[in-house]
């Protein structure tokens, strides 16, 4: 572990216990950088679930956090022990979108409608615990190789390219300085201040909301202004609320939501491998071997489970925004990423805290998915170094892979399938939409069928390194 440690420059492997205070700030930090997607995905769900009351929404943030919280908690101690955070899924938001918009649910209120996405959420979450438990997905990781994972990983920061500019542009001058306090804080100052190595995300995140609260106090920034911080939400939500099971309700099965769900649950699982070797390169770990990614995929699918009996209105799925944090502050800490844990859990209970954050202006958000984003296409890229890239078949693939993955999407966003039945259509449209999945679909297809040497596919160098 020394070489990897040293070839990585961390300042804190995967096994190491910083000093109490640090692991505390450190994790802080982590529950920070997913804070931004955690609370997009309930923002974007609860219109379609028909939830309009902002207390209402509040309780769905919240629940969302603490169900985060204890999916981490289990992934890291019990599950694949990277450190890696777990949260909501982007992969589940077409199926959810899709069940809400059910005919037979038109007339329906909101708690009826996320009573069947539990359900969906619940049914699909026993598919994944049986895929990781019975080792299927271990098996076929012989196919696996940094051809297939390079796609995989660099289309999980390229793919999110609509959240970055386009937020941090709202407003540039805010957005802008987060970037400039990230690039900084993260490349120029690491090496003469050690707090700055440590914390560049939470110092660049905090310098830039500070400058935004004071301009709105001082009026510079109105209401509407896109780097206003508002208050109001805070001053009027309740200090705590503990979420428990089945609060919304007993869960509803349906055979078409289940169906449709489970194109996102394949979509989910195949960004979660590519997540878990993502991050145990950049934390200093082994390349993950089959075991580890089945009881990764295992207490995932456990996660979706508790996620769905505490109507989180999604399921929860490895973080690449924690991913591109481990590379930026060189911390590698599987107990830091346990203290994060703790905090959510303890956050989701408090409510107040919780609207804190809801006051972080969106081009600050766009800013930091800017630096992290990039961070995680970059590591993606980086398992090229095993692949002979004079090849013409190693670059055409790559290439087709690459281009398709960012393409495809943007043809079914127009073009969506309709075909009967519609369960079908569901599937394919969602793994149409989601970039990873295309991507680690054809590269993995042409890399196990057109002729290459093991050498030329880099399985050689890829073995040699695990």
């Amino acid at each position: 572990m020394n070489d990897k440690e040293v070839k990585h420059n961390l300042l804190y492997g995967i096994d190491d216990k910083p000093p109490l205070v640090e692991t505390a700030v450190l994790g802080l930090q982590h529950y920070l950088t997913m804070f931004g997607s955690t609370l997009a995905i309930p923002l974007l769900v609860a219109p379609a679930l028909g939830i309009t009351d902002p207390v209402e929404k509040g309780w769905l943030i919240a629940t969302m956090f603490f169900v985060s919280g204890i999916t981490t908690l289990l992934q890291t101690t019990w599950g694949n022990r990277l450190p890696i955070v777990q949260g909501g899924t982007f992969s589940f938001l077409a199926p959810t979108f899709a069940i809400c918009g059910m005919a037979a649910l038109a007339n329906s209120g909101w708690e009826v409608r996320i009573q069947h996405v539990q359900g969906a959420i619940i049914a699909g979450s026993l598919v994944e615990i049986a895929v990781g438990a019975t080792g299927l997905v271990g098996r076929l990781l012989r196919f696996v190789g940094p051809i297939t994972i390079a796609p995989t990983i660099a289309l999980i920061g390229l793919s999110l390219f609509k959240f970055g500019a386009p937020m941090a542009g709202s407003h540039w001058p805010i957005g802008g300085l987060t970037i400039i306090l990230i690039i900084l804080f993260s490349q120029y100052l690491k090496s003469r201040y050690r707090s700055v190595a440590l914390y560049p995300i939470l110092l660049a995140i905090l310098t830039a909301w500070a400058v935004a609260a004071i301009c709105s106090v001082l009026g510079v920034f109105t209401e509407n202004h896109p780097s206003f911080t508002n208050m109001e939400n805070l001053r009027n939500t309740p200090w705590f609320r503990v979420p428990y099971p089945f609060q919304w309700g007993l869960p509803q099965f349906g055979a078409a939501a289940f169906i449709g769900m489970l194109a996102g649950y394949i979509a989910s699982m195949v960004e979660s491998i590519g997540d878990y070797y993502a991050c145990a390169r950049l934390s200093g770990a082994p390349i993950p071997d089959k075991k580890t990614i089945n009881r990764g995929i295992t207490f995932e699918g456990i996660g979706c489970f508790i996620a769905g009996i505490f109507g989180t209105g999604n399921g929860t799925t490895s973080y690449s925004e924690n991913i591109g944090a481990i590379g930026l502050t060189r911390v590698g800490s599987r107990r830091v990423v346990q203290a994060g844990a703790v905090i959510m859990i303890l956050l989701g209970m408090v409510s107040k805290f919780g609207a804190l954050f809801t006051t972080i202006p969106s081009p600050i958000v766009g800013g930091m998915y800017c630096a992290m984003f990039g961070m995680i296409t970059a590591v993606g890229l980086s398992n090229l170094q095993f692949v002979d890239l004079n090849s013409t078949r190693n670059l055409f693939i790559l290439g087709f892979a690459f281009f398709m993955g960012l393409s495809v999407p943007e043809y079914f966003a127009v073009h969506p399938v309709t075909l009967e039945p519609e369960w079908l259509a569901n599937i394919i449209n969602t793994l149409g939409s989601t970039g990873m999945a295309v991507g680690a679909f054809i590269a993995l297809l042409l890399d196990n069928t057109i002729p290459g040497t093991a050498e030329e596919r880099g399985l050689t160098a890829w073995s040699q390194n695990n």
